[in-house]
């Protein structure tokens, strides 16, 4: 399978506190930009950046008993690369939605994940697969 990199637009109501963030926090790179909105290389993926005057309240899920934000991007890592951006993250002084943990430990679908929030509000979750076969894995029961 050809894997392709995804494209993503997202609303921010500060773009530089949103470059500063992504950049040095998250360690991705700059692309295009416009006076309204910036285009970020993340783990090769495009993400957009899009301003706007103010951001809508997120409805919630109850995942693994946390209200896990039902709006939400980020990207799957392989274990090393996520132990080093929670490290990161943890660095900055991140507060986390959901502490960096391990769901399924031991089972099919075992991943590492953790929820935060940049700074106008967007919620993040980065995960890491044990095993990658399980990412689309379609007997997947929680």
């Amino acid at each position: 399978m050809t894997v392709h990199p995804f494209h993503l637009a997202f609303p921010v109501t500060d773009l530089e506190k949103t470059r500063e963030f992504y950049v040095s926090v998250l360690g991705a790179g700059t692309g295009r930009e416009a006076p309204r909105w910036i285009d970020f290389n993340l783990f090769g993926h495009q993400i957009s950046a899009h301003l706007i005057d103010e951001m809508d309240k997120v409805p919630t899920n109850p995942v693994d008993g946390h209200n896990i934000p039902a709006r939400h991007f980020g990207v799957i890592l392989n274990r090393r690369e996520w132990d080093a951006l929670a490290d990161r993250l943890r660095a900055h002084g991140t507060r986390f939605i959901v502490e960096p943990y391990v769901r399924f430990e031991g089972k099919t679908g075992e991943q590492a994940t953790m929820f935060f929030q940049d700074p106008s509000g967007n919620y993040l979750e980065f995960k890491a697969f044990a095993d990658h076969k399980d990412i689309f894995d379609p007997d997947y029961k929680d």
